[in-house]
């Protein structure tokens, strides 16, 4: 199926995911009333034994109801138009109604007049912990945060609906980001773990930074060229498209410069780099070796992706 276009707000493109990208093949007529997320989640308890399985089962259903069916903004989309993610839970520990474990979160959105779906972010939080009893009702309150959980789903809701509009428009998530960062205001003077500024360079807190922090804010114009000036240009003109991703990921450099420890680094890494494999497999051998010294002195320990970016005919 194609994707293409449409201009509904001429504030700001809209597309696919999370913006206006219309279907148009067979598309039957919508009111634009659908909430903004269909995510998928899961609760993997596996690691859990000797416990009645049914409490993850209902954390599951309760937390994906509550992603697909809060209404998170004032825009307006249409079914198709949804913001496609991933939220996957791993439980490792589970006592007196805390669970503790890790969550892999994904975003992707689709390519304009194409089949192909690019990934916006992919990222394990490591520090989860969170306070469930089989049952509790998880309630959405915009101005408060009822518990660790509620903080949890509010943060990572607002980032996918940030990046997501970033993609589409310079600057688009700006909203959306300022209402990430109230929830972890909100959370820090919670005191869990994973929120605090300084207490880990790959947290909540620091993922936040990313896209907020002087030093590694120029990431969100970056994304925007990558995504809506680059991918989006391909389709119908290859090498311009693949020129604008090759001077955006000089972003990735300068970045390095300045914030070499910076989770932004690991992020691009996990979302991109097999994707750029793709990308530059047709690429003349000098934009390939532009990119390739671009990217080597990010990720040195990236040599096989790396070099498929380098030398495509060799790994073939």
């Amino acid at each position: 199926m194609t994707y293409k276009l449409k201009i509904r707000n001429p504030k700001f493109l809209k597309a696919g995911a999370a913006s206006a990208l219309a279907l148009t093949a067979f598309a039957l007529p919508y009111e634009a009333s659908a909430q903004e997320l269909n995510c998928q989640v899961e609760v993997n308890s596996s690691q859990i034994q000797g416990t009645n399985k049914s409490v993850f089962e209902t954390l599951q259903e309760s937390i994906t109801e509550y992603f697909n069916t809060t209404k998170w903004t004032n825009a307006q989309f249409y079914p198709n138009e949804k913001i496609e993610c991933r939220f996957f839970l791993t439980v490792k520990e589970y006592a007196d109604d805390r669970i503790k474990g890790d969550i892999q979160v994904q975003l992707s959105r689709p390519v304009y007049n194409s089949t192909y779906t690019t990934t916006l972010l992919n990222f394990k939080d490591n520090k989860v912990e969170f306070d469930y009893k089989e049952g509790d009702p998880i309630i959405f309150n915009e101005n408060n945060i009822d518990n660790n959980l509620t903080a949890l789903l509010n943060f990572y809701a607002y980032l996918f609906l940030a990046l997501d509009f970033d993609s589409f428009s310079p600057m688009g998530g700006q909203p959306y980001f300022d209402k990430a960062a109230g929830v972890v205001q909100m959370a820090q003077s919670g005191g869990e773990i994973g929120w605090r500024a300084f207490e880990d360079n790959k947290n909540r807190s620091a993922v936040l930074s990313v896209y907020t922090d002087n030093n590694t804010g120029s990431i969100r114009q970056m994304n925007y060229d990558y995504y809506r000036k680059g991918l989006d240009e391909m389709v119908t003109s290859p090498d311009k498209g693949r020129a604008v991703i090759t001077e955006s990921l000089k972003t990735m450099g300068k970045i390095y410069d300045v914030a070499p420890m910076s989770v932004a680094l690991s992020m691009f890494r996990d979302a991109k780099l097999d994707e750029l494999v793709n990308v530059y497999s047709k690429a003349p051998q000098s934009e390939r070796e532009q990119v390739y010294e671009i990217l080597e002195k990010l990720y040195p320990t990236e040599n096989d992706r790396l070099n498929k970016i380098k030398n495509p005919e060799e790994t073939r």
